[in-house]
């Protein structure tokens, strides 16, 4: 294992904030995975993950298993670990942009279109090889202006080449669920099973451009546009799907155990053996899944329709039909309650910590199987 610190640009004078990255096997091996933990860096389970999983692939290294090679940021945010507001936490949010910390990564197919198009041929291989070397490329040459900007391009820079890419989060009240992309599916599906997530929510581009996509949509994005820009006739420029991403949420904020952390940790070093990262005894047994794929523009967020006191009447993991009661929110100084329900049928996969709510405030999701959202699918 090795570990590589990567100073971030100055954002006053005599600060120096640092990221980390432990790296296992051998520098180039076939495959890669690159995970980070906590990129919203209040959201704590992912870091004890990845403090358990650093275990497990150094004692995989020990044991000769690694073929392939493993990059692991345990935290991937210290700029908004740092962060604290009147004695809170504030980790989603830099605060001299109030930006996103997951949101605003490049598009990496508009980013390389115009160098790579008439340099691809038709192996397959040496394409995904041209279009990593120009991703690379034009990562180097990203100037950052601040240390948000920097902390990006170094994220960017250790993720891009990768053929899996993890990026580790919670929500405030959830069942364990991922985010990813429709191309990407095959190949998360079997880390879905082994994690049982509870919903697994599939879009193509959300509009939030955030981490994970960054990676994976450079893929379908430019394979599209070389497509749609081939003469009439021609043999189409091979360019498989060469990175998965995916945002698996780990439960909820306070979900910070060592047991559901080991477990988490060992479902990850499970699936890195079954995408053939490390080599295993016996091959992975994969379980039954917990949930079937839906379309994130399928997911209803259930809103607020008054201030008031919130008080939940469906808990996480429960499966509501349309209808259902999800909450109240009660009035004290009315002495009137209003009742906010489902309006898709699916299983509540979050819900809020907060229990004072104003008008239109996010309470919850619902996975719906049905497709009704277009937009920006994410949110702030």
């Amino acid at each position: 294992m090795q570990r590589i610190d990567h100073p971030l640009p100055g954002q006053s004078l005599g600060q120096h904030t640092t990221v980390s990255s432990f790296h296992f096997g051998a520098p180039g091996a076939r495959p890669k995975a690159y995970i980070q933990a906590s990129l919203h860096a209040e959201e704590i389970p992912a870091m004890l993950v990845a403090h358990h999983l650093r275990g497990l692939l150094e004692a995989a290294e020990r044991q000769g298993r690694l073929r392939g090679q493993v990059v692991l940021v345990p935290v991937a945010n210290p700029i908004g670990l740092a962060q604290r507001v009147d004695h809170k936490p504030m980790g989603r949010f830099e605060l001299d942009s109030s930006e996103n910390f997951n949101r605003h990564y490049p598009n990496l197919a508009n980013a390389v279109f115009a160098e790579v198009r008439g340099t691809l041929g038709p192996d397959a291989d040496a394409n995904v090889a041209s279009v990593r070397a120009a991703v690379g490329r034009y990562l180097h040459n990203w100037k950052p202006a601040n240390a948000l900007q920097g902390l990006r391009k170094t994220l960017a820079g250790l993720a891009f080449d990768a053929d899996l890419v993890l990026d580790l989060h919670c929500d405030c009240e959830a069942e364990l669920h991922l985010y990813t992309e429709d191309a990407c599916w095959p190949r998360i599906e079997p880390l879905a099973r082994l994690l049982g997530v509870r919903a697994a929510l599939l879009a193509s581009d959300t509009g939030a451009s955030s981490f994970d996509e960054c990676f994976s949509g450079l893929w379908w994005q430019l394979s599209a546009r070389l497509a749609a820009g081939a003469a009439p006739g021609a043999a189409p420029i091979p360019l498989p799907q060469a990175c998965a991403s995916t945002t698996v949420e780990l439960r909820g904020e306070a979900d910070v155990t060592h047991a559901l952390a080991l477990r988490d940790a060992h479902a990850i070093l499970a699936y890195l053996q079954h995408e053939g990262i490390l080599t295993g005894d016996q091959p992975v047994a994969l379980p039954a899944p917990a949930c079937v794929a839906t379309p994130l523009a399928g997911s209803q967020t259930v809103k607020a329709g008054a201030a008031g006191v919130l008080v939940f009447r469906a808990a996480v993991g429960d499966t509501l039909a349309v209808g259902d009661a999800v909450a109240d929110i009660i009035d004290p100084l009315a002495d009137s309650t209003v009742t906010v329900r489902a309006e898709v049928a699916g299983v509540l996969y979050a819900r809020t910590y907060d229990r004072y709510v104003l008008p239109h405030d996010d309470l919850a999701n619902i996975a719906g199987s049905v497709a009704f959202r277009t937009g920006n699918l994410l949110g702030a």
